[in-house]
């Protein structure tokens, strides 16, 4: 599908979808848990979808359902999902359908976190996807994974299907901080499962740390503690914009035989780095309140708001809400190594800010659904930004207005919701090729979009 968006105020309120990242680690670990478990959670995605369609797959039931809180019909109820877990042998541990294949559609996260619990549950699965999925790193995490007890056979070169097969063992393991942050959550997440400690020790330059936080908090929601050698630093709007913080090595342990209990239900906040495109949206003029978020989240994309105010944007907090504004943004630099999700809409906003912007930190957006470096610099130059990409850097000299254009969203959704929040600027009609990638995590996007007053045709 291709959008075309003339230009027009946004005003009212949204509410963020519920946090992809969340909602994927609780849908694991409900369906290794010891119970059902509801999860509610408002709407769905694509990359949700995968995981869910996996886990049924391996042999978990999930199905949409509705909770109530206390007594009677009028008690508001909570949508989502119920997760049966896997069922058990007589030792009580999980047991799975076997052999099975994986469809991870373009999800990395869906693969990266399988990979090790399909070799803890010591089944056999291919794994398949989509896009560049298939071309995405998996390595060092396919090593470690093979030296220690699990088998991988791919039908030729470094890409996906992926066969795998034995049973993943406990004990020590290595891994780059600086590659995907989601290896050290997978193997945290298959932790639970084997007999013996699991040691997960990530070497500096440890790039987006918050996410294996949130990956320690949806342990914790059931019962596993995941100790850290060396604690986060404080949280705060302001330090992920510092950069990378030069420290020791940092070791995750889960002890062996932890066991997984289900909470009974569970909550998925709003995501923040879906908020950030409507946060973007007001510093370019609209005029939406962002409802649903958790202002004390343990999410790194918080640290839009911190970005924000480095751009010259006043940021109005409520309860569970976010409002942004600004007569004329500024040029800034920051650091998004911990938060590369935050790049396209920030880019956004340095388009047409006063000066000259670097955003520091942004290599591996080159692993995304696209190259995104070179997709963003592409689209801003596009809109009569200017835009170069310096090393690891983006570098993004503000223009005073932006003009129409036609921008190719590369199969990145991202880069489509950028698109759509620069469009506020622009003079003339802007066509978005190949938007309906938002599909991959936030649905809704364009009917939100025209809900605030956008007005979006889809050709």
């Amino acid at each position: 599908m291709d959008a075309t968006i003339i230009p027009a105020h946004l005003e009212g309120s949204v509410r963020a979808p519920a946090s992809k990242s969340i909602a994927q680690r609780l849908l694991i670990l409900a369906a290794l848990a010891d119970a059902p478990t509801f999860i509610a959670i408002e709407g769905e995605s694509a990359d949700i979808a995968a995981t869910v369609r996996c886990l049924a797959a391996l042999g978990a039931r999930i199905v949409l359902a509705e909770r109530r809180e206390g007594d009677g019909a009028s008690s508001p109820a909570e949508r989502g999902l119920l997760v049966e877990p896997l069922p058990r042998d007589p030792s009580g541990r999980p047991v799975t359908l076997s052999p099975v294949t994986l469809d991870c559609g373009e999800s990395g996260a869906t693969l990266r976190f399988l990979l090790p619990v399909v070799g803890a549950l010591g089944a056999e699965a291919t794994f398949t996807g989509d896009g560049r999925l298939p071309r995405r790193p998996l390595s060092p995490l396919d090593r470690e994974l093979a030296s220690h007890g699990m088998r991988l056979s791919r039908d030729g070169g470094d890409e996906l299907p992926l066969t795998v097969f034995g049973a993943l063992e406990g004990g020590r393991f290595e891994l780059p901080g600086d590659v995907s942050s989601q290896f050290v959550s997978g193997l945290l997440l298959a932790a639970p499962l084997l007999d013996d400690d699991v040691e997960v020790r990530v070497l500096d330059p440890f790039e987006s740390r918050p996410y294996v936080g949130l990956t320690c908090s949806a342990l914790a929601s059931f019962g596993v503690d995941a100790e850290s050698a060396r604690p986060d630093a404080p949280g705060g709007d302001e330090g992920p914009l510092e950069g990378p913080r030069a420290a020791p090595a940092t070791s995750y342990r889960v002890f062996g035989g932890a066991s997984l209990r289900s909470p009974g239900a569970v909550s998925v906040e709003g995501d923040w780095s879906q908020a950030a495109f409507w946060l973007a949206a007001d510093a370019l003029g609209a005029s939406v309140t962002v409802r649903g978020l958790d202002l004390r989240s343990a999410q790194g994309d918080r640290a839009v708001l911190a970005a924000l105010a480095l751009l010259g944007v006043r940021v109005v907090r409520e309860t569970g809400a976010c409002r942004a504004f600004a007569e004329r943004p500024r040029a800034a630099s920051f650091d998004v190594a911990d938060t590369p999700d935050l790049v396209p809409p920030l880019a956004a906003v340095c388009a047409v800010a006063d000066g000259v912007s670097r955003i520091r930190g942004a290599g591996r957006l080159r692993l995304k659904e696209s190259d995104r470096l070179e997709s963003i610099r592409r689209a801003l130059e596009a809109f009569g930004a200017r835009a170069a990409v310096e090393g690891d850097d983006l570098v993004i000299e503000g223009v005073p207005e932006l003009h129409g254009c036609a921008i190719d969203a590369a199969g990145d959704h991202r880069i489509a919701m950028m698109a759509a929040v620069c469009a506020l600027r622009a003079h003339g009609s802007v066509i978005i090729e190949g938007a309906d990638c938002v599909e991959k995590s936030y649905p809704t996007f364009f009917e939100d979009y025209r809900a605030l007053g956008g007005t979006v045709r889809e050709n």
